[in-house]
């Protein structure tokens, strides 16, 4: 498992209802903050990115709820790279790193360079991580 970037460059975090509705806020405001670091919206990486976060979104509302509970979205970018993690307040059900147990996590595995999942104090993180991103122009 690769460990959390250090000294993000960029850093955007969110706390969301653990809701269908606070899921499809996530997607939007992810590529709203792209958009914002000179990733335009409909572009590769906005793309890439707005799906592995609706499906860590509806994992954690889905699987990762627990009431009275929200769940956090962070985005991380340092030079290159985006590392996107979904926190909930479940600890159990969790998924294998590496392993896509669900057609979510074919999705995410699919287009993350890697991804995996780590105890928070209360829950879990699933994060992915998506390299080799290029900016506005070169996109």
């Amino acid at each position: 498992m690769k460990a959390q970037i250090p000294s993000p460059d960029l850093k955007f975090r969110q706390m969301l209802s653990a809701t269908p509705r606070g899921a499809r806020l996530a997607r939007r405001l992810a590529c709203c903050q792209l958009e914002e670091w000179g990733f335009p919206h409909g572009g590769e990486t906005s793309r890439a990115a707005a799906s592995i976060v609706a499906e860590l979104a509806v994992n954690a509302v889905t699987h990762g709820r627990v009431s009275g509970r929200d769940f956090a979205l962070t985005l991380l970018l340092r030079g290159e790279l985006l590392r996107i993690e979904v926190a909930d307040a479940c600890a159990e059900r969790r998924p294998e790193a590496g392993r896509a147990g669900g057609f979510g996590l074919r999705i995410v595995a699919a287009l993350a360079d890697s991804w995996g999942v780590r105890d928070r104090r209360i829950g879990k993180i699933v994060w992915a991580e998506v390299s080799g991103l290029k900016r506005s122009e070169e996109e």
